[in-house]
């Protein structure tokens, strides 16, 4: 795949249901634009929470009692990081009367992962940091429902195959070892239907707070690769 250099910083978040393929486009997106890293709020929980950092521990409290880790903890990680990777100034704080002022330089451009969920949590983004581009991923539910149906997954590995269109060598059996490949328990069309459901009524309101600040982009198709060309040319007319 050809490498493409931005011209300004760009700071996406991409919202889809689960089994869009957000994970695949954040991986084709970072492969073109070398310049763009990803900001993963799961991922800088649990880093916290191993180095046993003083905010990793207070959160700790709250998963290890079963209950959610506060918007204030993860926005103080989301902050950390970008303070850490010099793309906000180190002075920047959450009590701060306006967002910091991110960098410029292309290379301070990130997709962030995982938050926000809730226009509430958008709202709190938004004092933190600007961010220039929302995209929304749509493909029909019932392809979503056919794609988990083919979901295969070697389980102490995590290698995932599809039989549509990531299929194993051996019908059954993973490619590396041999070993027969399972299916996740969630991975049933009653439980999806439900996560589905659920995300239409989290993600409308978050969408509809994007579109009024104008920073909306949707994108529609029944696959990753009919997506991918579409989300490209909108990131180099915007960023390129």
């Amino acid at each position: 795949m050809a490498t493409k250099e931005f011209k300004k910083a760009a700071r996406i978040i991409l919202v889809g249901a689960p089994g869009v393929g957000k994970g695949t486009q954040a991986e084709r997106l970072m492969r073109r634009y070398p310049q763009l890293s990803a900001v993963s709020s799961g991922d800088l929980l649990r880093a916290a929470v191993r180095s046993k950092t003083s905010l990793g521990q207070e959160a700790d409290a709250f998963i290890r009692t079963g209950n959610l880790v506060p918007d204030e903890m993860i926005l103080k990680l989301i902050l950390n990081e970008l303070k850490s990777k010099r793309w906000v100034s180190s002075q920047s704080s959450l009590s701060d009367a306006s967002p910091a002022e991110p960098s410029k330089n292309p290379s301070a451009s990130f997709i962030l992962d995982g938050f926000p969920r809730t226009a509430m949590q958008a709202t709190r983004l938004d004092a933190l940091i600007p961010i220039n581009l929302v995209v929304s991923l749509i493909t029909p539910v019932n392809i979503i429902l056919s794609r988990i149906a083919s979901r295969w997954v070697h389980a102490p590995s995590g290698r995932v195959y599809n039989t549509d269109f990531n299929a194993p060598k051996i019908f059954g059996k993973d490619d590396v070892t041999g070993d027969p490949l399972t299916k996740r328990a969630d991975d049933d069309e009653a439980t999806w239907k439900s996560r589905l459901k659920k995300f239409d009524e989290t993600s409308q309101p978050l969408l509809e707070h994007y579109d009024r600040k104008g920073m909306l982009w949707t994108v529609k198709g029944n696959s990753s690769d009919e997506i991918t060309p579409r989300l490209f040319q909108e990131l180099e007319s915007r960023f390129a």
